[in-house]
């Protein structure tokens, strides 16, 4: 019998409301095709040309308002949702979570399961519907994160 584990995904945050923390972030979010669905040359163009430059002071002015001294309440919450999921599965599931864009990334999150000698996966995005760009994208990428690896667990 395989030991499962359960990848809780959320959509992400930057590591502060910093422009020099948001600007990573919203790099990664905004050059994701199914974010922008234009030919990877033109979206290029528009996040570094149109946006990057500008867009970051901005963002870290609102994530400012909302920021509080835990931190971004995106991922304080997910956070808690995550440990309260885990103490309820108890110690035999064990549960992580992993944000499409920003830390802790879908990646870490696998190696934390894989590391807890999980050999099955059920993910579990944290979106209230279906959305190519939040949902579809983060199953994308859990895919294409657990194909990189010598073996692969089951997803």
């Amino acid at each position: 019998m395989s030991t499962a584990g359960l990848l809780l995904i959320n959509l992400g945050t930057p590591q502060s409301p910093r422009p020099a923390d948001v600007r990573p972030y919203l790099r990664e979010f905004l050059m994701d095709g199914r974010v922008i669905d234009v030919p990877a040359w033109r979206r290029w163009l528009i996040v570094n040309l149109l946006i990057l430059p500008f867009r970051p002071q901005r963002s870290g002015h609102a994530y400012e308002q909302i920021w509080t001294e835990e931190g971004s309440p995106l991922l304080v919450h997910s956070r808690a949702l995550t440990a309260k999921v885990a103490a309820k599965l108890g110690p035999e599931i064990p549960v992580e979570l992993g944000m499409r864009y920003g830390q802790p990334s879908i990646p870490s999150a696998l190696d934390k399961l894989v590391a807890r000698g999980v050999e099955r996966i059920v993910a579990f995005p944290l979106y209230p519907q279906y959305s190519s760009s939040a949902t579809g994208s983060s199953i994308e990428k859990l895919f294409a994160e657990a194909g990189k690896r010598t073996n692969t667990p089951y997803l």
